[in-house]
């Protein structure tokens, strides 16, 4: 990322920018992304939340059910209420699922892979030569190269 992306919501109550390169982004086919977003999938740039920039805001911070019975905190506008970004349980609120869609050029960012395929809806089809998996991926080193996984180590490093 050679310049400094922007995002916010619907309304403009909540801004940010990110500060890095994301991690990794994962297109998440999985049926609990669709029914979050309303949508076929999501577009999740997981970076370290320390990397996040608040400009306006702040979010509320809502805790949602998830699939993995965990729940996931979504962080959203408190006025237009949409969904900014979101922390799962594995990485607290240390790192930041940023939906890429809510950028000020959410083309910036494509997906790394694509996970959950398995229940994507039948009409997408994938055309961006990029690794799919029915599920998760099983190797997390192959899709994410090691300079992203060791930033994803020292973030988990810092949680001790």
């Amino acid at each position: 990322m050679t310049r400094k992306l922007e995002g916010g919501c619907a309304c403009g109550g909540v801004r940010y920018r990110l500060n890095r390169t994301p991690m990794i982004t994962h297109c998440c086919h999985c049926t609990w992304c669709q029914r979050e977003t309303g949508s076929a999938f999501v577009i999740n740039a997981v970076i370290e939340s320390s990397e996040v920039e608040l400009l306006a805001g702040p979010p509320d911070v809502v805790l949602t059910p998830s699939n993995s019975g965990r729940g996931q905190m979504i962080a959203r506008c408190p006025d237009c209420k949409v969904a900014v970004w979101s922390h799962y349980p594995t990485a607290r609120e240390a790192a930041a699922f940023i939906r890429v869609g809510t950028l000020d050029e959410p083309a910036a960012i494509t997906p790394d892979v694509h996970i959950f395929r398995s229940s994507a809806v039948p009409w997408v089809t994938l055309t961006d030569g990029k690794p799919a998996f029915e599920e998760f991926y099983p190797d997390r080193l192959a899709i994410w190269g090691e300079a992203a996984m060791a930033r994803w180590d020292a973030l988990m490093a810092s949680l001790s």
